[in-house]
């Protein structure tokens, strides 16, 4: 894998009621009042890391594993690599090593490379290179990503 360690960026959480999870995160002091509660909404965390609500319908563009069986990922643990590359390398060296592919690597359309492997207790951990503001899609919705 990478020099670099990959480093924790974002926690992904399937949300049931968008409005009625936003508000229990507002209580809380994460969300503010600009979220709208559309299908996904993405919360600043201290330290850099970002909590991300994605309903069903939203998942199931970015994770071929949601598609598969709508009761699976309903968190993905989000890790930042340093290139696309990187992405591509850590998926085929987890999956090589036996560990479930829960969506191969793909050009996603918000702009990063991104995959997803299943660790050893099935948890799903997601796979992110950077952004590249060339590589967005711009159109809604956008393609699914590949199973």
């Amino acid at each position: 894998m990478s020099e670099q360690p990959p480093k924790l960026a974002q926690l992904n959480l399937l949300v049931e009621d968008m409005a009625a999870s936003l508000d229990f995160y507002r209580r809380l002091g994460v969300a503010t009042a600009d979220e709208d509660g559309g299908p996904h909404a993405e919360l600043s965390l201290p330290g850099g890391v970002s909590l991300e609500l994605d309903t069903t319908e939203s998942a199931r563009l970015w994770h071929a594993g949601v598609r598969a069986d709508p009761a699976s990922g309903r968190v993905v643990i989000g890790f930042s690599l340093p290139s696309r590359e990187a992405v591509d390398a850590a998926y085929a060296e987890l999956t090589a090593a036996g560990y479930q592919g829960r969506q191969p690597p793909f050009d996603a359309f918000w702009g990063g490379r991104y995959a997803i492997v299943a660790d050893p207790s099935g948890n799903d951990v997601g796979l992110m290179s950077p952004i590249d503001d060339s590589m967005r899609t711009w159109s809604w919705p956008p393609e699914e990503s590949p199973a």
